[in-house]
């Protein structure tokens, strides 16, 4: 980079260096050091520049700009040039100054500065600093604090100045006031003198080595006798100890008088300042540099102020050091090095105040002099000489003390009297020996009487230290060799140095090197000059023994081997090539391992093995009888560590089974059987492997010995067995017969094999079985594992085979007692392992066990085992885990063994059915034992797997399915087992199959792969898992095992553990997918198995996974499933619907399944009629269960959103279906059986609702219309009660035609493909299905979406083909549809008319009954149509029409006689005056009957009256009578009938007198009429047209009907007053009359 380049980063570094963000200060420092360090000049003189150029920037930025140039210049200051230096020591020199005030921080930067550039220009930094002193004036502060920080950074370069600097300052000290500038004119001569003093002791180097101390000696003196007459006296604390704190360096450069005249008060003036201050530091540093010069100087006053001297001293001394408090242990160095002066000129007054200080009991005060005694022994060595004794003898109450800290302290000067001689002295031994004390001391806890207010540090410090203390005398102490050797030998057996044995043997080694080199007499050890030493033996057998343990005592058995190697020539001279060779070997293995890692028995093994190689090489009986004597003897020594102890019996037994001599033999195993502390296991456990191990070749002898003890006298217990004193008690007595059993055990295992098998049942097992019925644990446990040592020991004979063991069955139950006798839900004791060893071995061995009994000890196993509770975790206890691994270890390998005996696939599964329900268990960890065992098994037959022939796996099927849903097993470990158990029952298949047991599946391989998706918790992970293992199983499980396991796989869905349960049902899917085409067979079986699980299964996701199963079937086999379920009993349960409904998930499907369900509905009839409706009675039709049962499934599918577009696309087909199928149900009854269940449910609403079959069939159409979309005709339908009319046999009409309205009006378009499929049902058989669809279709016509749609054409001639039916009912809805058109198509009637005309005039013609429906039909149809049709088309049939309609007139039906009526005036109301005459007549005739019925006593006739005279008005041609009926006969009008009746009459007489016969004899009719109003009216009408008065009268026939014959009083009274005087004339009307109609 360029100058420039520089020069613009470096100032934009520094327009940074004002972030508020300190982390961003921070980083532009460090910026501009990084690039002060490439270009130096460049950046410094930018920040100078930058500096000078923003004199108004903040003091705390500019001190991070001039800190910034003190790391650029404390590394690059030489490679300034003058100009740049001077520029810098300005800017420097003015930041410093620029305020009097006193800113720290920032002139302490820029005193930084100049210090770093001082130290390569110092002249020029001296030269400006100078300028600043002025005379008669104090010099700025940070001035003074930049001189001082020179002065030590460079001496030489300032002190030829100090002179000068002097001669400037001392004049203005006396000025200084304040407490801040005395502080900083202290520091600078305390620099100043430090300076001079390095300035003088190195004058060799010195720029002038003329240099000296008087020079100074003056101006320091005037210093001080300010510092020390004034300032010193001053209340503030910090000034006083910047005082002290110059006076020390200062005090060297007094001249000798002065400081010899100033001593008496200086050394009391700085001891008084030790009560006032906590911070002592500075006064002990201060007054050692003082006593050092007063020595220097060779003070006489020093001794007048000893005594005070060393007291306040020996108080700092004694103060407790706190490791967290620096200054605290500064101090304590500092007065440690004022006693070395001391020390150095007074030694003797010295030790005469310290040793006595010694014996006090004060912590504090002891462990300080002994700190003070240690540092003294090694800083004056020369003058403690001669006080070597005194010193020693001194010591003797410290050892004493227990206090840790005295330890310690006493520890440190035992080693410093090592290092110079002290313990060569007589009473040495006992230093020696009480740090041999400190290093057996446990490293856990330490005796110590700690004092009130003291912190002891960790407990094994003392320890620690004594430990590193004799190892450094040993080995770096040469002068100690011959104090040390062979002197710690002694300390290797006694029992309370165990704790040292580690550091003693390293000690021991080192030495024993060292002696080796000097040559072997000295190495060789002269017992008899020792005494007091242990002997070879004993030296051999404590070292071998503690070799054990080996990792004990800081790794004692490396130590302890390594000795015994290195002693060998002191113990046998034959050892020597075999112990170089074999111990190396042995230590290789200790480092191979750790504490946790050895296998504890095998390096006993290892040990023993060594032994028995020792005894060999040796092979002298008296040495190796006198080395069993010392092992025995060595005994009790270990009664404390049972491990080592036990190791001990089996080196007594290994020493014994070498030694030649019975005698001794016997006599050692007596007094072993005499002397063991049966109470201890550990110890009962050792003398068995004493006796086991010398049984190996001792045989007779060690089994002799046993029996001897068994009949001697120490047995005199009435019980006969084994109470070795009288007084012991029972207890006691169980722990001796425990041990003779073990004894037993033992020598039956280690025995010779071939000479066990004769000894067996005669010797051992004799004393062994006579003991079963005890309960004492510890007996019981012993006798478990002797039974299972000897069994062991059977199996491993070579002849086994040909041993017939006569007391196996008996063992066995005897195993199995205990086994049941243990506690079900804990594991105390290692009696069921034990047991479970023994049955192991048993098995094995001949005769087999029978059938039962096999199935009884794997039973009576498994519960012991998988019913306890769960294992602990090893920070519970890691004695109870390994307990439990090796319990179930030892059940691993009974039932492999056991498995063994019968390598069957019927074999395995009988195992397996052992284990199932452990395997479906509620609690996790019995399933997950299972599941480990029953891996375990399959892996064994797989290994073992010997396929001589090709033959099925016939339950490989069953299996897989027990062990896959446990893939989703809450725990893990089961998940992981149940992967194992599914690959290999693959393998088997494979194996069974004829595959080789190497060959590898790509298949069943990536089950392994897919283990770690089971470690996840995360479900969707796990079962996605799960539906990779039912692929690779779908894929690899022949076709004959398929139902097999998914019938197993269906049980597993009730699991109660509710993953293994969805787990079953991913499974069973992904099997149904893979595989489900082979299954069409066994669809009926897998449904019903399916919906009997439902049944049972609780949780929420077994429906939706039995829905998919059954999706799944269907995609494969629909027709049989349908058929399937459609066998389900009604009424459908829930669990059914929803498997119905489960196959309308996907559209295709549904469109199958609804079009399958159709089929079915319409294969078979309805309906069956009962024989009681045959016979003639009430009729009884009883429904069909096939049909009903496609409707009920219909409607389960139609309730499904997922069903929609099947539905548009059957909808025609589902529509006509349903509609007929309502049709064809109403009135129906559901079976009698069904009845019955109707009857006994609990919701009989809801039953009726499922299975009345009218009812379903009208839901199931509902749910058509809302599923295709129709929801508007539904709600329509609702609105209207639509629906409740259809399922009624007197509304069904009704409710079909409301239904053709709502559609009509909403769902239009939907109408063609409708029709079309209805079109072939007007040929049904069934009636109600004619009238049904019938009726449907006439309402369409009463809508324009028959024109719209263009269906008028086909409606028609639909109808007109059912014209002709056998049933009235629809003849009559032909009519009504037709008339419809009327309404509908109005502007199609005039085209269609006489196909119209011609229908309806044949209606009125239908049948022979007079009251035919048809015929009132075709009277309301032509009312509505002949106002619509052509006139000539009507003209020609009006005759026929007006005479077939008129006896209807008097009809006794009102609906007959209203609408014959209203169609009569229909007819004269479309003549519009134009009429025939022939229908003219008609009318004439019909007006009699018209003006009676007026008074026809329901309001519709009378009404219809009305309006007929209304339309027969204008057709009679007189206007006056037409007027009258449109004045009296509007609707709504009150009417006067006689007041009408009487003008009408005046007409009719007035314009028709040729009518009047034709009307009286008309009305002559009426008088017999059945409703008397119009009876009445006859008489009245009749009267009306004959008054008395008219001249013709006389010549008239009487035409009037006798009065008595006319019923009732009052109508007679009518008729006589219609006859009387004045009735011709008009007037009031009778009151009698009323109002008219």
């Amino acid at each position: 980079m360029t100058e420039s380049s520089i020069k613009k980063l470096a100032s934009t570094l520094l327009d940074a260096i004002t972030d508020k963000d300190p982390v961003v200060q921070e980083q532009v420092c460090s910026a501009l050091c990084s690039l002060g360090e490439v270009r130096p000049v460049e950046t410094l003189c930018t920040c100078e520049e930058y500096l000078r150029q923003h004199d108004k920037l903040a003091h705390p930025y500019r001190a991070a700009v001039l800190r910034a140039m003190e790391r650029v210049l404390s590394s690059r200051a030489s490679e300034l040039d003058k100009d740049t230096a001077s520029t810098i020591i300005l800017l420097a020199s003015s930041e410093m100054t620029k305020t009097k005030d006193l800113v720290w921080d920032w002139q302490q930067a820029a005193s930084g500065v100049l210090v770093a550039v001082g130290r390569q220009f110092i002249s020029k930094v001296m030269e400006e600093l100078l300028r600043k002193l002025h005379p008669g004036t104090l010099p700025h502060c940070a001035v003074l604090h930049t001189l001082a920080s020179l002065s030590v950074a460079n001496a030489f370069g300032v002190v030829p100045f100090l002179p000068s600097v002097l001669s400037s300052l001392l004049p203005v000290l006396g000025m200084a006031k304040q407490d801040t500038v005395r502080m900083a004119f202290c520091s600078a001569l305390q620099r100043f003198s430090e300076g001079a003093l390095e300035y003088l002791a190195n004058l060799d180097r010195a720029p002038d080595p003329t240099v000296r101390k008087d020079a100074f000696a003056t101006d320091i003196f005037s210093a001080y006798d300010v510092l020390f007459h004034q300032w010193l006296q001053s209340r503030e604390a910090k000034l006083r100890l910047a005082v002290v704190e110059a006076l020390g360096p200062m005090s060297h450069l007094l001249p000798s008088e002065r400081l010899e005249e100033q001593l008496p008060k200086l050394l009391p003036g700085i001891l008084a300042l030790y009560k006032k201050h906590s911070e002592t530091f500075y006064l002990s540093k201060s007054l050692g540099q003082i006593l050092e010069a007063a020595v220097s100087v060779s003070s006489r006053t020093l001794e007048t102020q000893l005594d005070a001297l060393l007291a306040a001293l020996h108080s700092q001394i004694c103060v407790p050091v706190e490791s967290s408090s620096p200054l605290v242990m500064s101090n304590q160095k500092e007065v440690l090095r004022c006693f070395t002066v001391l020390a150095c000129s007074l030694p003797d007054r010295l030790l005469a105040f310290l040793l006595p200080r010694l014996d006090t009991s004060n912590e504090r005060t002891r462990v300080g002099t002994l700190q003070v005694v240690r540092h003294v022994i090694n800083s004056a060595a020369a003058q403690m000489e001669d006080k070597k004794p005194f010193i020693l003898s001194s010591m003797r109450l410290p050892l004493l003390d227990t206090n840790s800290k005295v330890k310690r302290a006493v520890v440190q000067v035992i080693s410093a009297m090592a290092h110079h001689g002290y313990l060569e002295q007589p009473g040495g031994e006992v230093m020696i020996e009480y740090i041999v004390q400190q290093c057996a001391l446990p490293p856990e806890q330490e005796p110590e009487k700690p004092g009130p207010s003291s912190k002891d540090p960790r407990a094994d410090s003392v320890r620690a230290i004594s430990v590193r203390t004799l190892y450094l005398v040993s080995t770096t102490v040469d002068r100690m060799s011959h104090v040390l050797w062979p002197y710690l030998l002694q300390f290797l057996t006694p029992v309370r140095f165990t704790g040292a044995l580690t550091p003693l043997c390293r000690s021991l080694v080192h030495l024993a090197q060292k002696r080796q080199e000097a040559g072997a007499d000295a190495f060789l050890i002269q017992y008899d000059a020792h005494a007091s030493l242990p002997s070879p033996y004993a030296v051999t057998a404590r070292l071998l023994v503690v070799s054990s343990s080996p990792y004990l005592g800081d790794g004692r058995g490396v130590a302890a081997l390594r000795l015994l190697s290195v002693l060998h020539p002191n113990i046998h001279p034959l050892l020597g090539q075999h112990w170089e060779t074999t111990v190396p070997l042995l230590l290789g293995y200790l480092d191979e391992h750790t504490e946790e890692t050895l296998p504890q028995e095998e390096w006993e093994e290892k040990l023993l093995m060594f032994l028995r190689d020792t005894l060999a090489i040796v092979s002298d009986n008296a040495w190796i009888c006198q080395l069993s004597l010392e092992l025995c003897r060595q005994l009790p020594c270990y009664d404390e560590t049972p491990q080592e102890k036990n190791f001990l019996y089996k080196c007594i037994g290994t020493t014994l089974g070498a030694a030649s001599s019975k005698e001794v033999v016997r006599k050692h195993l007596q007094e072993l059987l005499e002397t063991a502390r049966y109470q201890e296991e550990a110890e009962r456990e050792g003398l068995a492997c004493c006796f086991g191990i010398c049984a190996i070749s001792h045989l007779e002898d060690t089994l002799a010995q046993l029996e001897d003890f068994v009949r001697s006298e120490v047995f005199r217990k009435s019980i006969g067995i084994l109470n070795i004193f009288k007084d012991r008690s029972e207890n006691e007595v169980e722990k001796v017969k425990s041990a003779l059993i073990l004894c037993y055990g033992h020598v039956a295992a280690r025995a010779p094999q071939e000479l066990v098998l004769a000894k067996v049942e005669s010797d051992i097992l004799r004393n062994i079985c006579q003991h079963f019925n005890t309960k004492d644990p510890a007996l019981k446990l012993c006798l478990v594992q002797s039974v299972c040592m000897v069994s062991r020991a059977i199996c491993s004979s070579t002849q086994a085979g040909s041993f017939h063991f006569t007391r196996k069955a008996e063992l066995v139950a005897q195993m199995m007692e205990f086994i049941r006798a243990e506690p079900p839900d804990s594991l105390r004791t290692p009696i069921r392992k034990k047991a479970m060893l023994t049955c192991t071995y048993l098995v094995s061995v001949e005769p087999a066990l029978d059938e039962q009994a096999r199935a009884d000890v794997i039973r009576g196993c498994l519960h012991s085992v998988m019913a306890l509770l769960p294992e602990p975790k090893e920070e519970d206890g890691g004695c109870q885990k390994s307990l439990y691994l090796e319990t179930l270890h030892a059940l691993e390998g009974l039932l492999t063994s056991l498995l063994q005996r019968n390598m069957t696939p019927q074999g395995l599964q009988i195992m397996i059915e052992h284990l199932s329900p452990w395997i479906k268990s509620p609690r996790g960890h019995e399933r997950a034992r299972a599941l480990g065992l029953s891996a375990l098994l399959l892996r064994h037959f797989l290994e073992q797997l010997r396929v001589s022939a090709l033959v099925p796996f016939h339950n490989l099927g069953l299996l897989v399915g027990l062990f896959s849903p446990r893939c989703a097993d809450l725990w893990p470990a089961t998940r992981q087992e149940a992967v194992d158990c599914v690959y290999s029952l693959l393998y088997l298949q494979l194996g069974y199959e004829g595959f080789s047991r190497d060959y590898r599946d790509d298949v069943a391989e990536r089950l392994l792969s897919l283990k770690d998706g089971l470690v996840h918790p995360d479900p969707t992970i796990l079962f996605h898992t799960c539906h990779s293992i039912g692929q690779i199983i779908a894929k690899r499980l022949p076709p004959d095992q398929l139902i097999s396991l998914l019938l197993t796989m269906f049980e597993a869905l009730g699991d109660p553990e509710k993953n293994c349960s969805r787990a079953a049902t991913v499974m069973i899917n992904c099997l149904l997918q893979e595989r489900g085409g082979v299954l069409q067979e066994k669809v009926p079986e897998i449904v019903s198995v399916l919906r009997s699980k439902l049944q049972e299964a609780q949780g929420e996701h077994v429906l939706p996974a039995a829905q998919h199963s059954v999706y799944l079937l269907a995609t494969q086999h629909c027709a049989a499933v349908v058929s399937s379920l459609l066998g389900s009993p009604l009424p459908l349960d829930s669990h059914t619907s929803m498997l119905w409904r489960a196959l309308a998930v996907e559209p295709r499907l549904a469109a199958q399944v609804l079009g399958l369900l159709l089929e079915k509905m319409s294969r078979d009839v309805p309906f069956k009629e009962s024989r009681a409706f045959l016979l003639g009675r009430t009729p009884d039709r009883v429904a069909t269960l096939l049909p009903l049962s496609a409707t009920c499934a219909l409607f389960e599918v139609l309730s499904t959103p997922a069903a929609g577009p099947a539905v548009l696309e059957l909808y025609p087909q589902l529509f006509v279906a349903l509609l007929l199928r309502v049709s064809c149900t109403v009135g129906v009854l559901l079976p009698r059986n069904l009845q019955t269940q109707e009857r006994r449910g609990a919701s009989p609403a809801l039953a009726a609702r499922n299975l009345e079959p009218c009812s379903s069939a009208v839901d199931t159409l509902r749910a058509v219309l809302l599923r295709s979309g129709s929801e508007d005709v539904a709600q329509r339908m609702d609105l209207e009660g639509g629906w409740e009319l259809l399922r009624t046999s007197a509304g069904h009409e009704e409710g079909a035609t409301r239904l053709a309205r709502a559609m009509a009006e909403h769902a239009g378009p939907r109408l063609p493909l409708v029709l079309k499929t209805l079109a072939c049902t007007h040929s049904s058989a069934y009636e109600n299905q004619r009238v049904t669809t019938t009726a449907f279709l006439a309402e369409l016509l009463n809508s324009n979406v028959a024109n719209d749609l263009m269906l008028l054409d086909s409606l028609l001639e639909s109808l007109a083909a059912r014209q002709k039916d056998t049933c009235a009912s629809v003849r009559r809805l032909v009519l009504r549809g037709l008339a419809n058109l009327a309404s509908g198509c109005p502007d199609k009637v005039r085209a269609h008319g006489p196909q119209l005309l011609t229908a309806m005039i044949g209606g009125l013609d239908d049948g022979d009954n007079p009251h035919s429906p048809v015929a009132l039909e075709a009277m309301l149809g032509l009312a509505r149509l002949v106002h619509l049709v052509e006139a000539w088309d009507l003209r020609s049939g009006l005759l026929h029409v007006a005479i077939r309609i008129r006896p209807f007139f008097d009809s006794e039906k009102m609906e007959f006689r209203t609408a014959s009526i209203r169609l009569f005036g229909h007819l004269n109301q479309v003549c519009h005056g134009d009429c025939e005459d022939v229908f003219l007549d008609q009318v004439v005739g019909g007006l009699a009957p018209l003006l009676l019925h007026l008074q026809d006593p329901q309001a519709a006739v009378a009404s219809a009256c009305r309006f007929a005279l209304r339309m027969c008005g204008p057709n009679l041609a007189c206007e006056d009578l037409s007027a009258a009926f449109q004045k009296h006969l509007q609707e709504g009008r009150a009417l006067h009938f006689g007041e009408f009746l009487n003008t009408t009459c005046k007409h009719l007489m007035h314009h028709f007198p040729d009518l009047l016969g034709r009307l009286l004899t008309t009305c002559l009719f009426y008088f017999k009429s059945s409703w008397e109003d119009v009876r009445a009216a006859a008489p009245l009408f009749t009267g009306e047209q004959h008054p008395l008065p008219h001249p013709q009268a006389a010549q008239q026939p009487c035409l009037m009907p006798p009065l008595h014959r006319v019923p009732g009083a009052a109508r007679r009274a009518q008729a006589a007053a219609a006859g009387g005087p004045g009735s011709a004339h008009f007037g009031a009307p009778d009151p009698a009359e009323g109002p008219g109609p």
